[in-house]
């Protein structure tokens, strides 16, 4: 397998490294080595220099803001952009924003929603949450109970969504409803936009156990959004919905290794500080983390290479998932094991990051860092699809094993 990169995309990287260099401040040191409101403040002024270098959302069409870039040059881009600590999406809400909901609506929204929405969302004015999970319905996604009835020009939506990454910072949310109450699973469901602050929402934030308020949940009680926010049209919010988790494939993968690969570094430093760089036991659990991140590259390569010959995502994205949460809580163990006693003290500054890697420029001798991580890393074999859905769908979808027995209706006893 030939794992390097074309002649002109290795000339790409370096145009893209020159960039970084001429705007990056020149005592730059990545965003781990500043302090909690320096980051913050750092992050406001970037995501104004990205947006106004057109790089804050560079696939997009230049009439949007963007570039018209390849999915290899996006790639390439966020590669490099963790490789000096500076972040692809600077504020809380904006991966969502825009790798989640501006694909959809480049894909299946009307040229209004377009045009309104999508510059909209590049300078700020419109924040993004998701509500997609809910209560009863987490890797379920299909058996949502949240609905939406029509009254007018305008759709009322009662329900509640749950487990919304940077839900106490959105001012819209996009939400997945069914508007059609004699349909089961994945019929009859529809895809809106509406504000959130308006009667009838009600949004709660939920503190994890590092004492962040990271996620949210949301009621809605016959809250409102018009029909034109109706994205892809009426029962069709099962097929948006996939292809929005669809549509993050490959270009970040990339940059995912060089974060995972960041950590491990940083790890390393950790090790030889306690003097455990010698320890045999400690060698191979490093030596076969890095070994992890090497076959996560080239997974990431693979995807990489399959969007850009427009394959269809497919189930393989599953054995991705289930390597890199386990490598994540394998290296945060391991981060424990190598603070020893320490481990308990939570000394020093904590991470920017919430649900990654740390980024370049972080203490690597902090404690408060590492156990933060740890106690952030535990979720991630659940969130995004719990371990044991993963692999239902590598045995059905990729090995071809017989499916798991679904209950019938008749012995469906939930309410």
């Amino acid at each position: 397998m030939d794992l390097s990169y074309p002649a002109d995309s290795e000339r790409y990287r370096e145009k893209v490294r020159a960039k970084l260099q001429e705007i990056l401040p020149q005592d730059w040191k990545g965003l781990g080595a500043l302090s909690e409101s320096e980051a913050h403040e750092f992050a406001t002024w970037w995501r104004g220099v990205l947006r106004d270098h057109r790089l804050l959302a560079p696939d997009w069409p230049t009439e949007y803001g963007g570039q018209g870039l390849t999915l290899l040059e996006r790639s390439i881009l966020a590669e490099e952009l963790m490789k000096v600590g500076a972040p692809q999406y600077p504020l809380p809400n904006d991966s969502i924003s825009l790798v989640l909901l501006a694909p959809t609506l480049l894909y299946f929204g009307s040229s209004e929603q377009k045009a309104r929405f999508l510059p909209g969302t590049l300078s700020g004015e419109y924040v993004w949450a998701q509500g997609y999970s809910e209560p009863d319905a987490g890797s379920d996604l299909f058996s949502l109970r949240t609905k939406a009835e029509r009254v007018g020009d305008k759709w009322q939506l009662t329900g509640q969504k749950t487990w919304q990454t940077a839900g106490t910072t959105a001012n819209w949310i996009f939400v997945l409803a069914r508007t059609d109450p004699t349909s089961r699973g994945a019929k009859g469901l529809s895809f809106f936009l509406l504000p959130l602050d308006q009667p009838g929402i009600t949004v709660r934030g939920i503190r994890n156990m590092v004492g962040q308020l990271d996620f949210a949940e949301v009621f809605f009680d016959k809250a409102e959004a018009l029909d034109a926010h109706l994205v892809g049209g009426e029962g069709n919010g099962a097929k948006v919905a996939l292809g929005l988790l669809g549509f993050e494939r490959g270009a970040g993968g990339m940059a995912a290794v060089a974060a995972a690969r960041i950590e491990l570094d940083r790890l390393v430093r950790l090790a030889r500080d306690r003097g455990l760089h010698r320890d045999a036991s400690i060698r191979r659990r490093v030596a076969s983390s890095y070994a992890e991140v090497h076959v996560m590259r080239c997974l990431a390569l693979r995807s990489l290479a399959m969007g850009l010959n427009d394959e269809p995502p497919g189930a393989e994205s599953s054995i991705t998932k289930i390597l890199a949460s386990q490598h994540r809580q394998r290296v945060s163990e391991l981060s424990v094991d190598v603070l020893g006693p320490d481990a308990v003290s939570f000394d020093g500054p904590v991470g920017h990051e919430l649900q990654k890697p740390q980024p370049l420029g972080t203490d690597a001798l902090s404690s408060g860092v590492w156990i933060q991580d740890a106690l952030q890393s535990r979720p991630a074999t659940i969130y995004g699809g719990a371990l044991q859905i993963q692999r239902n769908t590598i045995g059905e979808r990729v090995l071809g094993l017989p499916r798991d027995p679904r209950p019938s209706p008749s012995n469906n006893t939930r309410p």
